[in-house]
């Protein structure tokens, strides 16, 4: 080993580390925030103006028993909305990307039902949903999409601190 090579800075994964540790992870956990709050906010936004086609949608995944179909169809979009808001203000935000995380396992094992039984539907995410052509099945897109989803929502878990948060503010 050379003189030069023992003193030449090393950018590798500790670097990487303490970067994501330090402020630029905060800022990364702002994006990442800011994000899942549009998504959330785009499909509570969605499905909230027709509650009832968001229970349509439930009901097409054939999972719930039909007593459950309404609660949850009515509900979901309010859920989606309420995790919308506390990601934007970033208060809460190591709970509410819980919620969102096993909200998008929910999803995603529901699609992946759904797939697997043969049914054909529109997954209603983001409004609409209900029965449709074979041909106008997603199911890999839509998992895909929720998977990447899923990983925005681990990163929050484990990283929840982030710039302009309420938490932050709550914390100081």
């Amino acid at each position: 080993m050379t003189s030069q090579q023992a003193t030449a800075p090393r950018v590798g994964c500790g670097s990487l580390r303490r970067a994501v540790d330090g402020a630029a992870g905060e800022w990364i956990g702002l994006a990442v925030r800011l994000a899942l709050a549009v998504v959330w906010g785009w499909a509570g936004l969605a499905k909230v103006a027709d509650p009832a086609e968001a229970a349509q949608a439930v009901r097409a995944y054939e999972i719930l028993p039909e007593s459950l179909v309404k609660p949850v169809g009515w509900g979901l979009p309010f859920l989606e909305l309420a995790l919308a808001l506390l990601l934007l203000i970033g208060l809460g935000t190591r709970i509410a990307a819980a919620v969102s995380a096993v909200l998008l396992l929910a999803f995603i094992s529901g699609i992946a039902s759904a797939w697997a039984r043969g049914i054909s539907i529109d997954c209603g995410c983001f409004g609409g949903g209900g029965t449709v052509d074979a041909s106008k099945t997603e199911y890999l897109q839509e998992i895909l999409r929720d998977t990447g989803f899923l990983l925005l929502a681990a990163w929050m878990v484990h990283r929840p601190r982030t710039k302009f948060s309420a938490d932050a503010w709550l914390a100081a």
